[in-house]
């Protein structure tokens, strides 16, 4: 494979010296060569959206929402082939690659349709003597450059929760995508060019991390969008001197199972949450807590449904899970495993591996203190708990320095509200496990798990600033 993929700087395809290999997660494959975006690149991708940041600005809604339908029409155009590479290069299954390119395009959809919402207000200012006949007239406009940062386990649908926004609300926007993950990141900047967007306003980075973090610190940028790792997203809020930076950072997310909950349905629901992508979902279920009276019956479910997955190819139609992106990350996690082992944790199924492909693992008899229950594993990895009373599950679910979304079963409305009253996270899934997410609601996540909130009209509040006319209208008596 000798064709070198190049990579995008204000509209002009560009090729370098430093070339990336992207393999299969899988099994090694080669996939593609991508040439990396030097020092040099990035400082003049910069300077590209800095200078389209007012052409950008001055685009009319029609305009802005025409590229973004266009962009929609050209994901429908090149769904298979995008979901080809989700397959190869992030290791997805073949049905979670389909689901993913099929919820991008309504990502942009949402975002063609908020760019017509974006509104104002009218204040009066005769509060008092000194206002009277004054008004204010409030807009939103476009905040400027746009850094966006996206991992690999939904390498388009994130970028495009990222880049519709930038486009509706009017901004340039420079795309960083994840090392494992950027050839359908480059299939994406040529969308974007075909859907007419101005050519300085767009540029696809594939780069070294110290490379993305000079454009970060750069005072030109307006906003940094990342979503990734805690330490890396808390080190680009620290250094940046962007205006604003949003994080979406993840989780160890929790799932309580009141004895009054449709329990077959519950159990069924974690082994989508807990084992989707190989639990590289920063919603993905982690922690379960079972009320006592269920607690048996409910384990038993759930070690027989996860001992149902099928690992393996992700090419291969009968997989429902695949392998991990990296060796690293699969090491990781089988460190944390056998940590907790250590500790007297009971592996129930799995804790083994093959290559980069960790069989679906059920434990019990965990502690809050140990690292499956304290971090984030980022893998097919979930832990079970009994609990007595209700709050006391509440408890347990809100001892962590995360706080992104929980999972709440139960019959009586009640308690549900009792939850959305106490739960430490930004979104709280009531009879469903905490990896639901429509792309248009609010999402985002408290504490540790980062700061503001994507969907596409959240996005935009970020992505624009107040400005404010006051007109004295003098003859009025």
């Amino acid at each position: 494979m000798d064709t070198i993929r190049p990579f995008l700087v204000g509209g002009l395809w560009r090729e370098s010296n430093e070339v990336l290999e992207v393999r299969s997660p899988f099994d090694g494959t080669l996939i593609g060569r991508v040439a990396l975006a030097t020092e040099t690149d990035a400082d003049d991708a910069v300077a590209a959206a800095k200078n389209a940041t007012q052409l950008m600005r001055q685009l009319s809604v029609f305009a802005r929402t025409r590229i973004l339908s266009s962009l929609y029409e050209e994901i429908g155009r090149r769904a298979d082939t995008i979901a080809d590479l989700i397959v190869s290069e992030g290791g997805k299954t073949r049905a979670s690659a389909v689901a993913e390119v099929s919820r991008a395009r309504e990502t942009i959809q949402i975002s063609a349709e908020e760019a017509r919402r974006i509104g104002g207000e009218i204040v009066p200012l005769d509060w008092n003597e000194a206002g009277r006949g004054h008004t204010a007239y409030v807009r939103r406009v476009s905040i400027g450059p746009v850094l966006a940062i996206t991992p690999f386990n939904f390498p388009l649908n994130l970028a495009c929760h990222k880049i519709g926004p930038a486009i509706a609300a009017g901004n340039p926007v420079i795309l960083k995508p994840a090392t494992a993950t950027p050839l359908s990141a480059l299939v994406l900047g040529e969308m974007l060019l075909a859907s007419g967007i101005p050519p300085g306003a767009v540029s696809v980075l594939p780069c070294r991390s110290d490379v993305a973090e000079r454009v970060a610190r750069d005072p030109r940028i307006a906003l940094v969008s990342f979503t990734g790792s805690p330490a890396v997203g808390w080190h680009l809020h620290e250094v940046s001197r962007a205006r604003r930076v949003t994080l979406e950072l993840g989780g160890n997310a929790a799932v309580i199972v009141h004895q009054d909950a449709d329990l077959p349905y519950a159990v069924e629901r974690i082994a989508y949450g807990g084992f989707s992508n190989a639990g590289q979902i920063c919603i993905s279920v982690q922690r379960v807590f079972l009320h006592r009276p269920v607690y048996d019956e409910g384990l038993d479910l759930i070690v027989a449904r996860v001992r149902a997955i099928r690992t393996g190819d992700p090419q291969d139609t009968v997989t429902d899970m695949g392998p991990m992106i990296s060796s690293s990350a699969a090491d990781g996690a089988m460190d944390k495993i056998m940590e907790a082992v250590k500790g007297g944790a009971e592996v129930l199924c799995g804790g083994t591996r093959l290559g980069n492909c960790l069989t679906p693992t059920v434990l019990s008899g965990t502690t809050p203190d140990m690292a499956v229950n304290r971090t984030e594993v980022f893998a097919p990895v979930i832990t079970v708990s009994p609990y007595d009373d209700f709050d006391e599950a509440l408890l347990m679910a809100n001892a962590t320095e995360y706080g992104l979304q929980m999972g709440v079963f139960t019959s009586d409305i009640g308690r549900a509200f009792r939850a959305f009253a106490s739960a430490d996270v930004g979104g709280l899934i009531i009879n469903d496990v905490p990896t639901f997410r429509a792309d248009h609601m609010p999402y985002g996540g408290i504490k540790g798990s980062g700061i503001s909130r994507e969907g596409p009209r959240y996005a935009i509040e970020e992505m624009t600033e107040r400005v404010t006319m006051v007109i004295n209208l003098r003859d009025v008596s």
